[in-house]
């Protein structure tokens, strides 16, 4: 397997470590898990099936499986004439709209590598992240809330010489750039190779515990694996619709309203931005049936004062994870909106490791993460380690099928993954005798606000060039709202004036974070909790942090 991932000029990269050793691999195409299909043929051969059908909803615009698949086509096309083969990366950093999705397709049509890039990213994170991948091509907005990305991206290219194209969707194209709906008119590509499933699909850059973010990689299989499972645990059929207020450029988003559609027929209904209000109206006008997503979807839509007002009797069931699951929010909410509410675990990683299905006691969806799903392997570990007893706390090792290929900087696969195919989680949990897994805390510093990861060293590492602090530790704390927020905890140098919060946010927003990872809390210390090597204790910070 080689991969072009790097710009041209700085030549071919050779493969990442294999996360799946032989013998697994080996297994998983014996037992199906892993098909020699690609995203682009399953998706076109559902299209095949279902032209007419709704793939799509955006706003007022019904994008049937047939019209998108012909979108597809043609941005496949103009990408060939633009120069993008297979193994190019195309970076996506675009809000949740059809384009979106169209783009993604389009990737995988011409073998390409799906860059996708949070809407709300900025210039640290994308000069980290399109200097990283070697994107030949991104797509963009014009103007989105408080950025106008055309100027942002006309700022950074000087320092990204592999990005050759920059492409406009609803927004009329600055310099060079190229408008999206010039593209839509391009004709389809010639008959692509013989299809490589095993080749990179995906290159997602999530935030972990380092300063920078980390790109891993996902194949066709293990993409495809991920989908297909969702389906008997989740009960997924191609009469369901999905609610996604989750960026399709996150995990789940990706997962939920594109792929999934493309093996099962689902149709998918986009929110452009979160709104509980106009939720529970597109729950009724599309009769939605499950969402995914973080527990601060299911409070807003649960605790709707206008929840009443609204038909939501279409709403079997909602998916919750990406932060700390308050049961009784699970318990609440399956009540007021007359579905059923369960937890969920996975990452950018490993998409989904457990959850419950359709046979797990009711009970259980609220007082766990469920049963790993398909072909999914857990095991918990001490620190040198050594296995735990039933119901003692350890790390969360996963393995199976829907397992990333690993990262894009190869050196951090190491730390990451073991010789033998397990992923190192970073979380605690136990399992029961049972087989339920329930976590308990992290390993990983890092926060998890709304559903996205924030890396406490990226902000300590800026906050520490502020004048006034002598040393600081940044620790999530949980929120009724948000799961958790950010508290920049300091210690200021003597003689020197005490910064307000907004102060510090100013600081860190003058260099290039996003506003999305600002801390919303400060806390002031003398002296900080240490262990006998000096290290700061967070555990005890985060103890004393909460409400």
């Amino acid at each position: 397997m080689t991969l072009r991932l790097l710009p041209r000029t700085g030549g071919a990269m050779s493969a990442p470590r294999p996360t799946h050793p032989s013998p697994l691999a080996q297994a998983y195409r014996a037992h199906g898990a892993w098909r020699p299909e690609t995203l682009w043929r399953t998706f076109a051969d559902t299209a095949a099936r279902r032209p007419g059908h709704t793939a799509l909803v955006d706003g007022t615009r019904r994008i049937p499986f047939g019209e998108l698949a012909m979108h597809a086509e043609r941005v496949a096309g103009a990408l060939v004439r633009l120069g993008v083969a297979a193994g190019d990366v195309v970076a996506v950093q675009l809000p949740n709209w059809w384009e979106t999705a169209v783009v993604l397709l389009a990737a995988a049509r011409v073998g390409a590598v799906a860059n996708p890039v949070l809407p709300i990213a900025r210039e640290r994170e994308l000069r980290f992240v399109l200097g990283a991948s070697g994107a030949r091509v991104a797509f963009i907005p014009g103007a989105l809330r408080d950025c106008d990305h055309r100027r942002l991206l006309t700022a950074l290219r000087p320092a990204l010489p592999a990005l050759a194209h920059v492409v406009t969707v609803r927004a009329d194209p600055e310099g060079d750039m190229i408008a999206f709906e010039s593209l839509v008119g391009s004709d389809p590509p010639p008959a692509p190779d013989p299809p490589d499933a095993s080749a990179v699909a995906l290159l997602m850059y999530t935030s972990g515990t380092t300063a920078d973010p980390k790109g891993v990689l996902h194949s066709h299989e293990t993409l495809l694996a991920e989908a297909r499972s969702l389906g008997p645990v989740h009960g997924i059929t191609a009469a369901d619709v999905v609610l996604m207020p989750s960026p399709l450029t996150h995990i789940s988003g990706l997962l939920h309203a594109v792929l999934l559609p493309a093996v099962h027929g689902t149709g998918a209904v986009l929110m452009e931005r979160w709104d509980a209000a106009d939720a529970l109206a597109l729950i009724a006008r599309e009769r939605v049936t499950y969402m995914v997503g973080a527990p601060t979807f299911l409070r807003d839509l649960a605790q709707h004062p206008r929840l009443a007002d609204h038909d939501v009797s279409s709403l079997r069931l909602f998916s919750c994870g990406g932060a700390d699951v308050d049961p009784t929010l699970i318990r609440e909410a399956a009540a007021r909106l007359g579905c059923i509410a369960k937890r969920v675990y996975g990452s950018t990683e490993f998409p989904t490791v457990s959850t419950t299905g359709p046979d797990d006691p009711p009970e259980r969806r609220i007082d766990s993460e469920g049963r790993p799903i398909g072909s999914t392997e857990v095991r918990l570990v001490d620190e040198e380690d050594r296995p735990v007893a039933t119901g003692s706390e350890g790390e969360i090792l996963a393995r199976g099928p829907e397992l990333c290929l690993g990262y894009h900087d190869p050196a951090s696969n190491a730390d990451a993954f073991t010789a033998d195919g397990w992923f190192r989680t970073g979380d605690l949990g136990t399992l029961d005798a049972d087989g339920y897994l329930r976590i308990t805390g992290r390993k990983k510093d890092v926060i998890i606000r709304k559903g996205e990861n924030i890396s406490a060293r990226e902000v300590e590492d800026l906050l520490a060039r502020h004048p006034a602090v002598a040393e600081v530790a940044v620790v999530g704390v949980p929120d009724a709202l948000a799961g958790e927020i950010a508290c920049a905890v300091v210690r200021v140098r003597p003689n020197e004036s005490t910064p307000s919060l907004a102060a510090l946010c100013e600081h860190l927003l003058a260099r290039g974070l996003s506003k999305r990872k600002l801390p919303e809390r400060l806390e002031l210390v003398d002296e900080f909790p240490r262990t006998a090597s000096g290290k700061i204790v967070k555990r005890a910070l985060r103890d004393r942090m909460r409400p």
